[in-house]
């Protein structure tokens, strides 16, 4: 069983065949999909599935938190099921591909407190950007 999928079971999340194939094709590392290449997926492997059906199913994971919408430079938004695990984007600015990486350190103390203007700071993306080896 996909680490995704289990997951959501542990939520009491109900698993029906298309959640399920939705919730695999989304798992893995470095993962991170348009709603219309999930459905894409989706549909090879069960082929009755609709795109309203990964849509809304998308929907659902991201509003329980365990599958994250990652949007870059107004492309479409894509979609990241390591949201359990805090890190940050390598974005390739030629052919948009996207790398999940991991910093050392905590981005919230690396903001000077002069430089929070007040904000109580409770989060922190960053997105490094840079052309991948196939673009360079």
């Amino acid at each position: 069983m996909s680490d995704l999928l289990e997951r959501l079971r542990g939520r009491g999340w109900r698993v029906t065949s298309q959640r399920r194939v939705v919730a695999e094709v989304l798992d893995g590392d470095h993962v991170h999909l348009t709603a219309d290449e999930v459905h894409a997926r989706a549909a090879r492997r069960l082929p009755e599935i609709s795109r309203a059906t990964v849509y809304n199913t998308l929907g659902e994971m991201v509003s329980l938190g365990e599958v994250m919408e990652v949007s870059t430079d107004g492309r479409a938004k894509r979609y990241d099921p390591n949201a359990h695990r805090p890190h940050q984007h390598l974005v390739c600015t030629g052919c948009g591909t996207i790398r999940d990486v991991h910093t050392t350190g905590d981005l919230l103390t690396q903001l000077p407190a002069q430089e929070r203007f007040g904000f109580t700071v409770s989060a922190a993306e960053v997105t490094y950007r840079g052309l991948c080896p196939s673009c360079a």
